[in-house]
């Protein structure tokens, strides 16, 4: 009985398979996983739409968090592969923390979306401030471009409370023997160093150089009195004559952005700094003397000390905006600002906190030993000023 039993249940389960039809065969679900592509194409523009930015980012994230990313070339003009869809698209100088602009748009599947000149515009978003200099007039390349910057003094300088409401401050050549009391300087230095150390950058020029490595008008020696970069990292003296002096960009990015890696420079002053040493790990040269090498243009954003206070500087208190460092393909890292809430999504794909070089709090310090503004005509030189200025 019990052998007639396993039988039938047997029977009944071969009856069972016998009634599925073809049509209920178990197959493989596959899933296509492309994401739809559109273009976008443009023009970015300075913030009074007189002059193109080379160099700027242009990108976007997908539902995923990953980037998109594209480089306007020196004409200011871009395309941009994005995904189909409602999309924020972000153009963005430097690390994107002084100016950038977000654009909402719509990409659509296997179209390019042209975007006008409005909405591609680079807005200001630093507070600007500059000294009056004896030779130069940086803050006219600024409002040239339709940029604000505000006028303040070495006494100023000497007071942290005024300077720290500033993310960027230019140094014109000559402007520190405006200091009518060098009593100042301490404070000056001291100032400066809390300043670059908390964020905030920093663009100086020829004689200038003293607020960096001591001095006053001009520095004669490698190791003046004050200043806040030590005088292991830099050397400049008063050595340069006049002359024109064969350049080489030194740089990718900035080539990129200004569309020559070669140019002339009008040294028409009978004296200028000179960088006669520096500490190649520290200073990035961005421009250089053909023939000798000497740098003429450099930045560092390793500024480091101990003991300074932790004291916020500029918009950085008020910003929804952090930066961190994406690596693109091919191992290219880029250092962009991006809306907070999206931080611990791209940290999880591999992006880090802060600027892709460099400690996390230190801001720029650029140093040319040419002029911006010197007695008229400073050729392709203004053209790499409008750099400095986006990329502070």
């Amino acid at each position: 009985m019990k052998n007639l039993n396993l039988l039938l249940i047997f029977i009944i389960l071969l009856s069972f398979g016998s009634c599925r039809s073809d049509s209920e065969t178990p197959t493989e679900v596959k899933v296509d996983n492309t994401v739809k592509t559109g273009k976008l194409s443009g023009k970015v523009m300075s913030q009074n739409g007189t002059k193109p930015i080379g160099g700027a980012s242009i990108f976007t994230f997908d539902d995923k968090y990953k980037i998109y990313h594209t480089i306007s070339d020196s004409d200011g003009n871009f395309t941009l592969e994005a995904p189909v869809g409602n999309q924020t698209i972000h153009i963005q100088t430097g690390n994107g923390s002084n100016f950038r602009t977000e654009i909402a748009t719509t990409v659509k599947n296997n179209e390019t979306v042209n975007l006008n000149a409005n909405q591609t515009k680079l807005n200001q978003v630093a507070k600007i401030a500059y000294l009056k200099g004896s030779y130069d007039k940086i803050e006219d390349i600024i409002q040239n471009l339709g940029y604000n910057a505000t006028l303040i003094t070495n006494a100023d300088l000497a007071n942290i409370n005024t300077i720290a409401q500033y993310d960027i401050i230019f140094l014109n050549c000559g402007s520190r023997n405006y200091s009518a009391n060098q009593s100042l300087y301490p404070a000056i230095d001291a100032n400066l160093a809390i300043f670059v150390a908390n964020g905030g950058s920093i663009y100086a020029s020829d004689w200038d150089v003293s607020y960096l490595v001591g001095g006053t008008d001009y520095t004669s020696n490698c190791s003046p009195a004050g200043g806040f970069v030590p005088d292991t990292k830099l050397c400049s003296t008063d050595t340069g004559s006049s002359g024109i002096i064969p350049a080489t960009v030194n740089n990718a990015g900035l080539s990129t952005a200004l569309g020559f890696n070669t140019l002339n420079i009008d040294f028409d002053l009978g004296a200028w700094q000179k960088i006669t040493n520096y500490d190649p790990a520290y200073w990035e040269v961005l421009v250089k003397e053909t023939s000798s090498n000497s740098p003429l243009m450099i930045r560092t954003n390793h500024f480091t000390a101990t003991g300074i206070p932790t004291t916020p500087i500029g918009n950085a208190p008020n910003s929804t905006f952090t930066t961190v460092c994406i690596t693109l393909p091919g191992n290219i890292q880029i250092s962009i600002s991006v809306p907070t809430i999206t931080v611990p999504y791209l940290v999880a794909l591999g992006a880090t906190v802060g600027p892709c070089s460099g400690p996390t709090n230190s801001g720029y310090i650029y140093y040319t030993s040419f002029h911006n503004h010197a007695t008229g005509n400073i050729g392709n030189a203004g053209v790499i000023l409008q750099y400095v200025i986006l990329n502070l």
